[in-house]
């Protein structure tokens, strides 16, 4: 494992049905969401991902918001599946040591610790990749190098409010709004993954490894291209428009209330701008719900014109949504031709079995807290099969198999290491 072929471009390991990553060996020295989501989408591409962790309390995600004072926390679960858990003190000389001998068989070395703090235990880029230098060395920072801000410690929070998101969240005449879901962390995360995976294939030609870092405030600039172009256009900071269209040009475009009552009965339309067929999707909506006598008003003869009049547009389409449930609302105008989609909660996705189908949700046999549903992996690759979830590790539970299958060490170097208090 961890040796690819730098004459051919192809994986001297790779094999017509493994997955993709199958011949790579991470290093994953990762804490809390943001290097985590990196470290398991490498994982569920097959990479052999070992979680290096304090042999004393291990990554503090395995005790954050934790419902078990003797089991490992959901939070921790979601994050660290299909991984492998080696416990390694690297404040003992023998476990800095044997990070090192990791190192040389790695490829990939992955961090995201508070600034300064993996230089002061000696195992920055600069060392790393003197130990081994077709090593591909992924961080991931708050801010930049070039940021004034690069030694401010940075959390998904922080990346939204710095990054721009927060801001454009929220209705007009209201505060900004965070998004609920830690798009800054895992967003960050798959943009360190995108970069981890070019830098090997760069490898194969260059047969060295390189350093990727990412900066959470500028993934988020990255998912934010469109507030970005709409300044431009206008000239001026970007206004929250809640669930309207953010170019402006769509009507309906929001949430509509359901029949049901519940604080998720909701089902959004949006009825994009059409180029070609201007009205097809507001005449289609409009036969669906029953009012065909609204066809040829002059306030919905256009997109522009159905814009400016949104008011008039939501006054048509709430009362018809009323009578409906969210999924019934939803089924009937796509079956017309209109985007439309039910406020799914939590609720909603863990029990959908479609997602149980598809590999997106599996339900896991957990060691000490049973079975578990965890997300899986989106992504679908037609020489590649969908990876199997399986279950996060304990704490230190693949340390001797790790020690044995990578570097080869023996029961009495075992001892010798645990005597040391190393692992």
């Amino acid at each position: 494992m961890g040796k690819m072929d730098t004459n051919n471009g192809a994986s001297t390991a790779a094999v017509a049905g493994e997955l993709a990553l199958s011949n790579v060996n991470v290093l994953d020295l990762t804490q809390w969401e943001a290097g985590s989501a990196c470290a398991q989408a490498l994982a569920f591409l097959g990479a052999n991902v070992m979680k290096i962790e304090r042999p004393n309390g291990g990554d503090p995600a395995r005790i954050a918001s934790a419902d078990s004072p003797d089991k490992d926390s959901i939070y921790f679960l979601v994050l660290n599946s299909n991984k492998k858990s080696v416990t390694i003190d690297l404040g003992k000389p023998e476990g800095s040591a044997l990070l090192k001998r990791l190192i040389e068989e790695s490829d990939v070395l992955l961090e995201n610790f508070a600034p300064g703090t993996i230089e002061r235990l000696g195992f920055g880029y600069d060392e790393v990749s003197k130990i081994n230098p077709r090593i591909v060395y992924g961080s991931i920072q708050g801010f930049s190098d070039e940021s004034p801000y690069r030694d401010f410690r940075c959390f998904d929070a922080i990346a939204q409010s710095m990054g721009g998101a927060v801001a454009f969240t929220g209705e007009p005449d209201g505060p900004p709004i965070k998004c609920g879901y830690t798009f800054a962390d895992t967003g960050s995360g798959l943009h360190l993954a995108i970069g981890i995976i070019g830098a090997l294939y760069q490898r194969q030609y260059t047969g060295r490894g390189q350093r990727v870092k990412v900066a959470m405030q500028e993934a988020m600039i990255n998912f934010g291209r469109m507030p970005l172009a709409r300044h431009q256009v206008t000239g001026k900071p970007v206004e929250r428009v809640g669930n309207a269209s953010p170019s402006s040009t769509a009507a309906p475009s929001g949430l509509f209330e359901c029949k049901g009552g519940g604080p998720n009965d909701y089902c959004f339309i949006y009825t994009a701008r059409d180029v070609n067929t201007g009205n097809k999707q507001w005449q289609a909506l409009l036969r669906a719900i029953g009012r065909e006598d609204l066809l040829e008003d002059p306030r919905f003869a256009t997109p522009e014109l159905r814009f400016r009049h949104q008011g008039d547009v939501d006054a048509v389409v709430a009362p018809w949504m009323l009578t409906q449930t969210k999924r019934a609302a939803m089924e009937t105008l796509n079956a017309a031709g209109v985007p439309a989609g039910a406020v799914y909660d939590s609720a909603d996705i863990i029990n959908d079995e479609s997602f149980r189908k598809s590999g997106m949700l599996a339900e896991v046999d957990h060691p000490t807290r049973g079975p578990v549903v965890l997300p899986g992996w989106p992504v679908r690759m037609s020489g590649s099969p969908t990876p199997a979830v399986t279950a996060p590790p304990l704490l230190g539970q693949h340390t001797d198999e790790m020690l044995r299958q990578v570097l080869g060490v023996d029961a009495d170097e075992l001892q010798l290491l645990r005597k040391a208090q190393a692992i």
